[in-house]
């Protein structure tokens, strides 16, 4: 597939580095020199310096030849103009990203006519993924599949679960195997599919999927001790910030709303309704200490600045902090907080993207697909045709590569634990974990 992308910053970069890897022919059009030549040296690719909404930068990188249009620069009139003209030269797929909500809520453009397939708003992605977290509490990260009908859950095991001393085939409460399925687990740099001999281990990460609320119920069987959150505070009343707590105002948690600017200010307090809103800096102590008991606290720093946001969390953590996540889009300060711990959570700017687009290039069959941040391999929602090879098979009857699991699946607006015996049918949308080396593997499935 020919792909190309319009902006080499941080997402556009990730995007090409992904779509490269997956041997995809990629160009990337950017009017920083500077951007373009730290792609060019370690990556095998195309770059265009210029206005991706130019038409004359359009046709120097051969557009009309491209399969798939996606722009990410920091302009949502320049993404959505890109994607406009790119449809005008014929381009069967475009992907805008865009800040403001105003595009993404709007009733009354229809883009898809303007040429604009997608529209991703990735602040309503972050939002909604770290909403997920903050009512799940012990969670490691969420991931919403089949319409929001299902979760995958990674929670780590500790020292007093039940989920400790007995493998698979002999779990203690077997009840639970009808609504939960187990996707994966982390054993230090191990990852392994579970399967009937799997036994859990202190300190595991463990991944699992089930309807909301058998996801919820099995937390607190796993994990009794844990506390629900009382009280999140978020440091940044822009787009995210924003967007987070209008989400957990629909919760019974305390919001707190801290931003700087006072305009911004008083413009989230008049966009929200019960959250308190603090005119204030973050990393001032004075502010954090005004607040109240933190035993029970989220912090979420979501702030413009990595620096900000990683010294907020550990601040707040400081005050006693149960919980923290902060945004972060450095590279560099990702892979350092994920390897000393320092954060619970990191919102990575880039990944919202991949997993808003990534099902356009794995095949006519797949629906969706995601991939977790601290879980290798991809989360694939497939729709059986009638033609499909698995179309009127048994799952015990299924040839699945090593390295993949049948995670769940949906018939009509049913879900449906996938045991042995569940016989497949055309229509059916059947979500798959595949592991990074199994992927190939599956590709002749994903376009059959």
């Amino acid at each position: 597939m020919r792909i190309v992308i319009i902006g080499g910053d941080q997402t556009g970069a990730h995007l090409a580095e992904k779509f490269c890897a997956d041997e995809h022919d990629v160009v990337v059009i950017d009017s920083s020199s500077e951007a373009l030549a730290e792609l060019d040296a370690h990556l095998d690719l195309m770059t265009v310096h210029g206005n991706g909404a130019d038409p004359a930068v359009l046709e120097e990188a051969d557009v009309e030849r491209a399969d798939m249009v996606v722009a990410v620069t920091d302009r949502d009139d320049t993404n959505l103009l890109a994607c406009i003209f790119a449809r005008a030269r014929g381009v069967g797929r475009t992907v805008a990203r865009v800040s403001s909500s105003s595009y993404s809520t709007s009733r009354h453009i229809d883009f898809r006519s303007l040429g604009v397939d997608l529209l991703v708003n990735q602040y309503d992605e972050y939002a909604r993924d770290l909403y997920n977290v903050l009512r799940l509490p012990g969670t490691i990260e969420v991931a919403d599949l089949l319409d929001e009908r299902v979760m995958v859950v990674g929670m780590s095991v500790h020292m007093d679960s039940p989920l400790l001393g007995n493998s698979l085939k002999n779990f203690s409460n077997r009840e639970w195997l009808q609504k939960i399925r187990f996707t994966a687990v982390v054993r230090g740099d191990q990852i392994m599919t579970p399967h009937g001999d799997t036994t859990f281990l202190v300190g595991d990460e463990v991944y699992f999927a089930g309807e909301t609320e058998a996801v919820a119920d099995f937390m607190q069987w796993a994990w009794p001790e844990q506390k629900r959150f009382q009280r999140v505070v978020i440091a940044g009343g822009g787009e995210l910030g924003l967007q987070l707590a209008r989400m957990l105002e629909h919760t019974r948690m305390q919001i707190v709303l801290i931003e700087q600017d006072e305009e911004r200010a008083d413009f989230c307090s008049a966009q929200l309704n019960r959250t308190l809103v603090i005119k204030g800096d973050a990393l001032d102590q004075e502010t954090l200490a005004g607040i109240g008991e933190a035993e029970d606290m989220a912090y979420v720093a979501a702030t413009g600045s990595d620096e900000h946001n990683i010294i907020g969390c550990l601040v707040a953590e400081k005050y006693g902090a149960r919980f923290t996540a902060a945004q972060v889009g450095k590279r560099e300060y990702i892979g350092i907080i994920n390897q000393l711990r320092l954060l619970d959570r990191i919102v990575d700017p880039r990944l919202a993207m991949v997993n808003s687009i990534l099902h356009f290039v794995r095949g006519k069959n797949v629906q969706a697909a995601a991939i977790l941040a601290r879980l290798p391999g991809e989360l694939i929602e497939l729709r059986l045709s009638a033609k499909h090879k698995w179309a009127g098979k048994a799952i015990k009857d299924l040839k699945i590569p090593d390295g993949v699991i049948i995670v769940t699946t949906l018939r009509k607006a049913q879900v449906q634990t996938p045991t042995g015996d569940l016989l497949l049918s055309a229509g059916d949308r059947v979500v798959v974990y595949c592991l990074p080396a199994a992927v190939p593997k599956m590709e002749p499935l994903f376009t059959a």
